[in-house]
């Protein structure tokens, strides 16, 4: 967490808000945040720079400048990106974990609040964002991933389904969360090898993560603990979760118990025995 909707979710937020803002400075709290610059260089390299947009590859909420440089944010678990146009914006709680804030122009504040500080911010120019993109697979919602291109994604991998679908260079987005709901909805048993699924199975997989991730943005991700868009507000789609946080509690479809288990790669997995065998 945060995974491809809440990312998203928070990549759209900004741009709204901030592209064709001026950034007029930065100031670093907890410099242990950054990466592949020291504060006094962040500080630098963004005075009376303008942010033209704001976009998300995989988990990373990217905002572009004018400079030609990108500050690349990985939320990670409870780290967010806030805009302030108000002192009440801002809960004294998150003011508390704010390790570092962006000026603009016309007064507002863009702050990174990480409360474990387990994210990272960076400050990447080209070459180097280039360098960060490359090895990440296909985004799960790009019409240019047909089923056919998934399921050879698929073929000659022996690991579990769902330690597949959190490969990031396999594909790119998906975290625990949302491969749970997607290999329920396609009613297939996360600790299946991958290579063992037929075409027809995969394209039914990639049909079901485009439903459950359309669905989680369309409601602005899930919020079960730390994730906030980048106006503080909460997502919405914990009450859509078939299995994710229900380990023990009878399956939608057939009622069985729902089996909660860190069996696959020490993650928690949810699923049914009887619909997904």
């Amino acid at each position: 967490m945060p995974e491809l909707p809440e990312t998203e979710t928070i990549a759209r937020d900004l741009h709204q808000m901030l592209a064709g803002a001026r950034i007029r400075n930065a100031t670093v709290l907890r410099a242990d945040v950054l990466r592949t610059v020291t504060a006094a260089e962040f500080e630098h390299r963004l005075r009376s720079v303008t942010i033209t947009r704001a976009w998300r590859r995989a988990k990373l909420v990217i905002l572009d400048l004018d400079s030609g440089d990108a500050i690349v944010v990985q939320p990670r678990f409870t780290g967010a990106m806030l805009v302030e146009v108000t002192p009440e914006d801002i809960s004294d709680r998150d003011r508390l974990y704010i390790t570092l804030t962006v000026t603009l122009d016309d007064g507002r504040l863009v702050h990174y609040r990480d409360i474990r500080r387990l994210g990272t911010v960076a400050l990447l120019d080209r070459d180097q964002l280039s360098a960060v993109l490359a090895p990440l697979g296909p985004e799960p919602l790009d019409p240019a991933l047909t089923a056919e291109r998934f399921s050879v994604s698929l073929r000659n991998s022996r690991q579990a389904i769902k330690k597949v679908l959190m490969d990031q260079q396999v594909l790119a987005g998906v975290g625990n969360i949302y491969a749970n709901e997607s290999l329920w909805m396609a009613r297939i048993d996360p600790s299946r090898a991958a290579g063992s699924l037929s075409d027809s199975e995969a394209g039914a997989l990639l049909i079901a993560m485009r439903d459950v991730l359309s669905a989680s943005i369309a409601v602005r991700g899930t919020s079960f603990r730390d994730y906030v868009d980048a106006s503080g507000g909460r997502g919405g789609f914990v009450p859509f979760l078939q299995v994710y946080g229900r380990g023990g509690l009878p399956c939608a479809r057939c009622a069985t118990p729902l089996v909660d288990t860190s069996a696959i790669d020490g993650r928690t997995t949810v699923f049914c025995w009887r619909c997904q065998a």
